[in-house]
């Protein structure tokens, strides 16, 4: 019976996968050398934000908060409510992407006692941080991979913190599952399911709206992006060895010419399944919309990374399923991975806590 489950639940991950819009892959093998050092650039954390479509929308909404004493605001492309999934892969497939009679989302009130639970307990920050942060979220109206309703009660459950004005909530009757952006001259017709998933919906531009919801008026963002999008080593960053934690060896970050010298904030990216930099390249770090508002506003944009796996890897005893690089919504990377503790979260706020550091001169 444990073999027919494992294999079941082996070929739900595939599904789930499938579901958003994915092909497997096997994993790569490490890369021997050590990249290029993130820098330390004196940022400025107080209006950190952080944003995601897809997996990453989920990582997004767990990162905010798991952190909600650092964070001030998130995009949510495509993504439901804090730990939806609730450490099941059944749940994530089901309840959690197209509910139905008989696997329906779970109430505001559970989700708000699990989230409680867990402030109470001291693995993440207290609830009560997410009173001062904006929220701007979107789902498409052919979006059938993260149906609408989902996204809706992930606007229900910051309405139990957030006041109206807080969360803008755009619905798109002709998008799919997708990264909506205008900055990707080859970017899909906007109801494509299609690879990369950055997708055309008319002038709609996610990003900068996203931006302006949860920042305030920003400066118009002209022309193509003028700084620098720098690839870095992501390993040091990792408790353990980065694969294992479902992380690629090198991210990114587009440092426009200005943080060099002047203080600016932070933004934070996450990608969707099958959007890391191994799949399509440089595709969503240059084309998801970030930096041309970057450059004119003084944000450092930061792109972490996931990396394709299925089972086991080269340099790895940890079997990991996760073979469209998904950010850990559903707890293959560990139990913890909706807390401070979760190995990718916890990577991420090293990468920060990075940026942060003073300048080297």
């Amino acid at each position: 019976m444990a073999m027919i489950t494992s294999a079941f639940l082996h070929r739900l991950a595939a599904t789930v996968l499938l579901m958003f819009g994915l092909r497997i892959v096997i994993a790569a093998p490490l890369l021997p050398g050590a990249g290029p050092e993130l820098p330390a650039l004196a940022a400025d954390l107080h209006e950190l934000t952080v944003s995601g479509v897809s997996s990453g929308a989920y990582m997004a909404v767990q990162f905010q908060v798991a952190h909600s004493q650092l964070v001030r605001g998130a995009g949510i492309i495509a993504g439901g409510p804090y730990d939806c999934a609730a450490g099941s892969i059944l749940r994530a497939l089901t309840r959690c992407m197209s509910p139905s009679s008989w696997a329906e989302l779970p109430s505001v009130a559970e989700l708000r006692a699990h989230a409680e639970a867990l402030a109470l307990a001291g693995r993440i920050d207290s609830l009560e941080h997410l009173r001062d942060d904006r929220v701007w979220l979107l789902s498409g109206g052919k979006d059938e991979t993260v149906h609408t309703a989902v996204v809706e009660r992930l606007a229900a459950f910051y309405a139990e913190w957030l006041p109206p004005a807080a969360i803008r909530f755009v619905k798109v009757p002709e998008a799919a599952h997708a990264m909506i952006s205008v900055a990707d001259r080859e970017a899909n017709p906007c109801s494509s399911m299609q690879a990369p998933f950055i997708n055309r919906c008319g002038n709609l531009d996610a990003a900068g709206e996203m931006l302006a919801q949860m920042l305030g008026p920003l400066q118009a963002a002209g022309g193509s992006a003028r700084g620098e999008l720098l690839r870095f080593d992501q390993r040091p960053f990792v408790d353990g060895q980065a694969i294992d934690a479902g992380l690629a060896d090198e991210a990114y970050v587009y440092v426009p010419q200005d943080c060099r010298s002047a203080v600016c904030r932070v933004h934070v990216a996450f990608h969707g399944c099958r959007q890391n930099a191994e799949q399509i390249g440089r595709r969503f770090v240059e084309g998801a919309g970030y930096n041309a508002w970057a450059d004119h506003n003084r944000i450092i944009v930061l792109y972490p990374q996931t990396v394709p796996r299925r089972g086991l890897a080269l340099g790895s005893w940890k079997w990991v399923y996760n073979p469209s690089g998904c950010w850990d919504w559903w707890g293959y990377s560990g139990s913890a991975y909706a807390t401070r503790d979760g190995l990718q979260i916890a990577a991420v706020r090293a990468m920060l806590k990075r940026l942060a550091a003073p300048r080297q001169r």
